[in-house]
């Protein structure tokens, strides 16, 4: 008889998805929620002493005169004020072109940025100095205590940056060709914490729109983050070697990941964003050129993702060490995506990668809710856990996923996966492997 059960549970879920076919029942996730528009943007509602207004220090605002300097002397003066609260004002009504330029802290009260015009970039990598970093271009350096906000718009210009011949779309077959590739990131912190960005508009960055580095006590709320499905590398936001980081009620439609988390990272509780077209969140890459990575308590919940390559991504390089653990995936809507749930531990960008004999140990992965269509090119569910080290304790929970065409549901894929399938998934899960491996390299295990 226990030789049946496979058999039968197929039976079950295939009969079961032919009775549910006929209404498709996506209305699992209440509009409360799940993503709606940003609210409007914040306004400076609390008094502060001073207010530093870049025209006061002789910035023109018209797009066309270099107003770096005038952004530099109001930062500056406002850093260093000691009246309480200041705030940095960009007025709307104007577009303001800045180079690649530091705001460095620590300053002498909580600032307030508040963008309520448009700020913009040297026009492609022609224009941009030579004297300058061309992998950056605003950032924030040792702030403590610091609001980024308000309506205006921040526009990286990043077409002629997306067209460089190195970029993969251009070269034949997605071979990247010689020439120069730098290019910069839009908004970046590093070394900064108690950060609020909040309300802001951000489109067409040439590389990362937001990227946090060594960061802790990050709050990011409201934004609308957008650029084309093709443009290439365009991370919504990137985090890396932080912690306490909250990304809420946002809307991010880009050419790479909606959020990416690098290594080094920890407790980032992301809600109610919705993701697309995209590349969807990605715990990775981790683990190149044979480097240490840890990522630990991750939550993504109450999220829309659609139209997208990838869904919920954790990938990894074969020879890493460290570990991935404590993720949970909760509530989210999948519209029309490709890989909706994927581990790779054999990501490899480019080039053909050689086996290893080491990799990220991956654990206590949750899978909770996670219902919607999926494009039939793919899988629904793509568990690839390295040769070396096995993935554990992965667990589903109320998973539905149907195809986004047609009637016919693909197999799942699983590698070396072990985990606990609490409820019938649909795609049936047979092939996630029961319980715990006998043994596990624990000089690897250990190492976070």
């Amino acid at each position: 008889m226990a030789s049946h059960q496979p058999f039968l549970a197929l039976l079950f879920a295939i009969s079961l998805y032919l009775f549910t076919a006929q209404s498709r029942p996506f209305d699992y996730l209440p509009v409360s929620q799940i993503s709606a528009s940003p609210s409007p943007p914040p306004e400076a509602s609390e008094p502060h002493s001073s207010v530093f207004s870049v025209l006061s220090y002789g910035a023109v605002g018209d797009g066309l005169h270099d107003d770096t300097q005038a952004f530099k002397m109001a930062w500056d003066a406002a850093c260093a004020a000691d009246d309480g609260s200041a705030l940095i004002l960009v007025p709307k009504h104007h577009t303001f072109m800045i180079q690649s330029v530091i705001f460095s802290g620590p300053c002498n009260n909580g600032l307030v940025f508040q963008i309520e015009g448009t700020v913009v970039p040297p026009d492609g990598p022609n224009s941009w100095p030579r004297s300058n970093s061309k992998r950056q271009w605003l950032v924030f350096y040792r702030i403590n205590g610091m609001s980024m906000q308000g309506g205006g718009m921040i526009d990286g210009r990043g077409e002629k940056w997306w067209n460089l011949p190195c970029k993969p779309h251009r070269g034949p077959k997605g071979k990247t060709l010689p020439g120069p590739c730098d290019s910069p990131v839009a908004v970046r912190f590093f070394w900064s914490s108690n950060l609020t960005v909040q309300g802001l508009n951000i489109r067409n960055s040439p590389q990362f729109h937001f990227r946090f580095d060594s960061c802790n006590d990050v709050r990011i709320n409201l934004l609308y983050i957008k650029s084309p499905a093709a443009s290439p590398n365009t991370d919504g936001i990137h985090i890396e070697n932080s912690n306490n980081v909250k990304i809420y009620n946002s809307v991010i439609s880009n050419g790479d990941d909606c959020v990416s988390i690098g290594a080094g990272t920890y407790n980032v509780d992301i809600r109610n964003i919705t993701c697309g077209p995209s590349h969807g969140i990605s715990i990775g890459s981790l683990g190149m050129r044979n480097s240490r990575a840890c990522v630990s308590k991750i939550s993504v919940s109450d999220s829309v993702i659609k139209h997208s390559d990838n869904g919920l991504r954790i990938k990894t390089w074969q020879g890493g060490y460290g570990s991935v653990s404590k993720i949970r995936f909760t509530n989210i809507h999948m519209d029309t995506v490709r890989n909706p749930i994927m581990i790779d531990q054999y990501y490899c960008s480019g080039k053909a990668c050689s086996n290893q004999t080491s990799a990220l140990y991956i654990s206590d992965i949750s899978y909770t809710s996670i219902k919607g269509t999926y494009d039939v090119r793919s899988s629904p569910i793509h568990l690839a856990c390295s040769d070396v080290m096995p993935c554990t304790n992965l667990t589903m929970y109320d998973v539905e996923l149907y195809p986004s065409q047609g009637l016919r549901i693909l197999d799942p894929f699983c590698w070396n996966a072990y985990g606990d399938i609490k409820t019938l998934t649909i795609p049936p899960l047979l092939c996630l492997l029961e319980g715990f491996p006998v043994s596990l390299p624990s000089y690897d295990v250990d190492k976070c």
